[in-house]
């Protein structure tokens, strides 16, 4: 196994471990433990593990909380919002991820006659006011950090859901590595939605492109519709040509 691909691994063994051991990982990956610390060293330089006695641990600092990353950008956040909005139809079934983007969704919802499924606590609760607004959860755990429910024991039962429009969120995008996302929690049910819904949706602003978290939860060519807030670099054109995508470019004025 190529170096390159052997970090990521053990990145994502520890995100779903939690806490794992040298000893642990030297059995896993089949290296001597001085490779291993090499590896580990790189992870804790790059910030998404940290040493703990024996072993090594997630470090959960580096995945910021909602309420942190949903001041950020805030004006075309709702620009990008208000955009993604106007795709929602009446009687449509939708999809709408956990985000501080998809969030502010719900402001241009108000008068349509929507069934919302959705595992985000702020927008279940925005949502309250409208009674026209038929909100599904998914249940599961709650993740603190997110908001968001996740970990859901039966996947089936978001299976059996057929979703006309999925409104997806993601930490950072790129050609190479794909639509990602920072929580390993939340990505199995990224990657279900997206196989299950009939279009998806995918909302992010300018300082998402060329970025990537620990997670890929889908290929780039694998979304119908990029929604942002600043035209993207012409790669990016002509990747969403390429491959039928439509780019969507927000209005920030209003």
């Amino acid at each position: 196994m190529l170096k390159s691909k052997r970090i990521e691994q053990i990145e994502k063994y520890v995100f779903e471990h939690q806490t794992v051991s040298l000893d642990e990982l030297v059995k896993e990956f089949n290296v001597s433990k001085n490779t291993i610390r090499r590896d580990v060293q790189q992870l804790v330089e790059r910030g998404t593990i940290k040493k703990v006695y024996g072993g090594v641990a997630v470090n959960h600092t580096t995945l910021e909380s909602f309420t942190v990353r949903q001041t950020r950008n805030q004006k075309q956040k709702k620009a990008v919002a208000k955009a993604a909005a106007k795709y929602v139809e009446d009687g449509d079934i939708i999809y709408i991820d956990s985000g501080t983007t998809t969030l502010e969704m719900v402001e241009y919802l108000q008068t349509k006659q929507v069934t919302i499924i959705t595992n985000n606590l702020d927008f279940i609760i925005n949502s309250y006011p409208y009674p026209n607004l038929n909100v599904l959860t998914t249940g599961g755990v709650f993740e603190r950090k997110t908001k968001s429910f996740v970990s859901l024991k039966n996947m089936d039962i978001l299976q059996s859901y057929n979703i006309n429009k999925a409104f997806m969120a993601s930490t950072g995008i790129s050609i190479s590595n794909g639509v990602t996302n920072s929580s390993p929690l939340e990505s199995e049910i990224k990657q279900t939605i997206v196989k299950r819904s009939e279009q998806v949706y995918l909302l992010v602003d300018h300082d998402k492109f060329d970025k990537y978290a620990l997670m890929t939860y889908c290929r780039l060519d694998e979304v119908d519709y990029i929604i942002t807030d600043t035209s993207p670099s012409e790669q990016y054109q002509e990747f969403a040509k390429k491959h039928n995508i439509q780019l969507v470019i927000a209005d920030n004025e209003n």
